[in-house]
């Protein structure tokens, strides 16, 4: 097997660009990993773990701009080294995802005028349904890791803190996926008629 230690930028680049499966893997995938879950655990992500994290950084520096037809990839000029350019593109890519979220955020609270229970409120809510429909609701969220901050929160009243640990998520990830899971949750229950 080849080693990823023995390729230069310019060829781990030329080979993502056709798409060569093995390079891609073990150098995106295994040798920045680190990389990835550093920027994952401290950044704001949509991605629920560190290897959709990778796969979505993977389509975005992949994915031909509108106009110039290029990809974030093929402009890229070699003026640092690959991992220091994908650290800077990987945290910009968060703050854009971040600031979009922000204005998405706004606009549902300003249109819908439903902002998300408080976690007191939503502790009670969730003690008042039987087993069977907070079953059936936890079943109807999308989103595994959600389900799973719901329950060790929820269910088992678990602290913030003890459910980031457990999920393994830094503080700062931790409330993200906080808001996003809550917002699921109630959706869910809006759905089966329960808020």
């Amino acid at each position: 097997m080849d080693n990823i230690a023995t390729y230069t930028d310019q060829e781990i680049v030329n080979a993502i660009l056709n798409r060569d499966t093995f390079i891609t893997k073990e150098f995106l995938y295994k040798k920045c990993y680190p990389l990835f879950k550093a920027i994952f655990d401290n950044y704001y992500t949509d991605c629920s773990d560190v290897i959709e994290f990778i796969t979505e950084i993977y389509t975005y520096i992949l994915y031909p701009h509108r106009e110039t037809h290029k990809s974030k990839l093929e402009g890229f000029d070699f003026k640092c080294s690959l991992p220091q350019w994908l650290k800077i593109v990987t945290r910009n890519y968060c703050r854009y995802v971040y600031s979009r979220r922000i204005v998405l955020d706004s606009d549902i609270d300003v249109n819908d005028g439903r902002n998300l229970p408080s976690d007191d409120s939503l502790l009670s809510e969730t003690k008042s349904l039987d087993t069977d429909d907070l079953r059936k609701v936890l079943l109807s969220m999308p989103n595994e890791r959600y389900r799973e901050l719901i329950r060790l929160r929820y269910l088992q009243e678990k602290s913030n803190e003890e459910t980031a640990s457990i999920l393994g998520l830094s503080m700062p990830n931790y409330y993200n996926t906080h808001k996003r899971a809550k917002g699921q949750f109630c959706e869910a229950l809006r759905k089966e008629g329960l808020l």
